[in-house]
């Protein structure tokens, strides 16, 4: 691995997710159970807890990297639009730096949806387990 090199990674927001995520974390704020409360707030139906986009941060680090010796020491994300049930998410992260005073990789991602429009983005940092 080395700056500048790419990511792509496909990740659908399926019922099978959404309700894994309520049931093991029980956030069922209205704004992501309740699909009248969600319109009557503007947005077309329930959105999407965006922490399960974090989830599939983890899958990626873990489980998609070439190398599995690794793990993550900081995340920020930004949600800049909502997501939906069955939507089809593409993750895009890039090699910003490697850091070999400190044995750390570091990532900046973003997250776009069958529209080509961002919904997610942010920066990634993991270290290299010795």
């Amino acid at each position: 691995m080395q700056t500048g090199d790419k990511y792509i990674q496909t990740f659908t927001l399926t019922s099978a997710v959404y309700n894994g995520f309520i049931e093991v974390f029980n956030d069922r704020n209205p704004l992501h159970t309740d699909n009248d409360f969600a319109i009557g707030k503007g947005f077309k139906g329930r959105v999407m807890h965006g922490n399960i986009l974090n989830g599939f941060i983890s899958f990626f680090i873990g489980e998609c990297l070439p190398m599995k010796n690794v793990m993550i020491y900081s995340q920020n994300i930004n949600f800049t639009l909502p997501v939906y049930e069955n939507e089809e998410m593409e993750f895009n992260a890039e090699i910003a730096g490697f850091y070999d005073s400190v044995n750390t990789y570091e990532f900046k991602f973003f997250f776009k949806n069958t529209d080509g429009r961002k919904v997610a983005k942010g920066n990634i940092q993991i270290g290299l387990l010795r």
